[in-house]
């Protein structure tokens, strides 16, 4: 019998994690040229954090959530997303400082139940950044600026949607809008949707199915029911991000799927991903601190799936530098106990080094080498170590010189 990787997983393999690992460090050192410091969570939480934090009614929690019970009869859920466990720690933890700003980054595998299609998985890896702390929109500027560098670092070709999805004070006023508008529309929309229509009639303006998206396009903008709090904040972000020069276009549909969202919401799209296009996503949510336990702390961040920003990336930019690679090709067990200890120094000296481990001939090591791609190749046999010495030969232009057998170190890192 022979196993598979579970449906809507994947296999990381070696030539492709070490692009996984540029990216991963790319963001690393841009989270932390904004102040941002690494924090790492639980893979599972309690069920409640997510049903409480992202919402009972949306697709995530109604539909997508890998639950189990533990042995002790606790409901447990793996992480679906980065954000409420974020937040969590920062509660327990207490690291909101006062009248500061908390920047925090993360990296880890997400979990969904979904349809397993190009660009989607049940497992999936994001990066992702949350600020707690500041009220204003600078901070939200700051954060899309952070994400645009991002991707321009990676050679990202995107488009930076934007909206205000308002506050609890005049959400309440757009949400009964919206209901008169769709109230006759009511018999075109998907089983979802008409649920949607009575517990949270915003998250049909995010609906892919084509009658939903037809029967909203002439729906009410929520900017339009913006409260002076809510409008002063998005009028000050826009201004923010032009000084900036983050270049962006209004879209007054964009309600991100997640309950927790306040004011800013954006998104960007990638070009030549098809329908999975979003390739980085966030919002301010400005009442989830408090929701789960905190004290009143507004909040932004943002996350994106690391496979999605993977294919969308430029070749040059997570391009890999090929390592330079010393193969040792000793014949004879005398020749491997005089080889290992300076193989052993060049590895302590940052030098990766290949040799045989088998008693193979010396044309078999030279194949190796070359499947190495090996620069250099050290050989030591019996008629080498009468004379002393060991032949370095050159991989790149065929050329070789023989060298003392005390001096292929310093030879080899001149």
């Amino acid at each position: 019998m022979s196993f598979k990787a579970p449906r809507g997983t994947q296999d990381i393999l070696p030539g492709v994690t070490e692009k996984w690992q540029k990216l991963e460090k790319i963001f690393s050192d841009f989270a932390k040229k904004y102040g941002y410091n690494e924090i790492r969570t639980p893979i599972f939480e309690s069920t409640d954090l997510f049903q409480r934090g992202v919402g009972e009614e949306t697709d995530i929690v109604s539909k997508q959530m890998y639950s189990f019970e533990s042995r002790g009869g606790e409901g447990l859920t793996l992480r679906p997303e980065g954000t409420a466990p974020t937040v969590r720690a920062v509660i327990q933890n207490n690291l909101i400082s006062q009248g500061g700003i908390t920047k925090l980054y993360y990296m880890g595998p997400i979990f969904r139940y979904e349809r397993p299609q190009k660009g989607r998985y049940r497992q999936f890896h994001q990066v992702g950044a949350e600020a707690f702390g500041s009220t204003g929109p600078l901070i939200d500027a700051e954060l899309l600026e952070f994400a645009s560098n991002f991707l321009n670092e990676l050679g990202i070709r995107y488009k930076l949607e934007l909206n205000s999805v308002g506050c609890s004070e005049c959400r309440p006023v757009y949400r009964a809008n919206l209901r008169d508008f769709l109230k006759s529309k009511l018999p075109e929309l998907c089983d979802d949707c008409a649920r949607r229509y009575e517990t949270n009639p915003l998250r049909i303006l995010d609906c892919k199915v084509e009658s939903c998206i037809n029967s909203v396009k002439d729906a009410p903008y929520i900017t339009e029911s913006l409260c002076n709090d809510c409008s002063e904040h998005f009028i000050g972000l826009k201004q923010y991000l032009s000084v900036l020069k983050v270049p962006y276009v209004l879209n007054p549909k964009i309600v991100r799927g997640l309950d927790y969202y306040t004011k800013t919401a954006f998104e960007f799209i990638a070009e030549g991903l098809g329908s999975q296009s979003t390739v980085l996503a966030g919002g301010r949510y400005d009442g989830l601190v408090k929701e789960l336990g905190g004290q009143s702390v507004p909040a932004i961040g943002f996350a994106a799936g690391i496979e999605r920003l993977i294919d969308s990336s430029s070749e040059k930019s997570l391009e890999i530098e090929n390592n330079k690679i010393i193969y040792f090709a000793a014949i004879g067990e005398n020749a491997k106990l005089i080889a290992l200890p300076t193989i052993q120094k060049l590895r302590l000296n940052g030098i990766r080094v290949e040799y045989n481990y088998e008693n193979k001939s010396l044309k078999a090591q030279l194949r190796d080498a070359n499947r190495f791609n090996a620069y250099k190749v050290v050989i030591i046999g019996d008629n080498e170590i009468n004379d002393g010495v060991a032949v370095i030969r050159n991989m790149i232009d065929s050329t070789q010189e023989a060298v003392a057998l005390n001096e292929i170190f310093i030879n080899i890192t001149k």
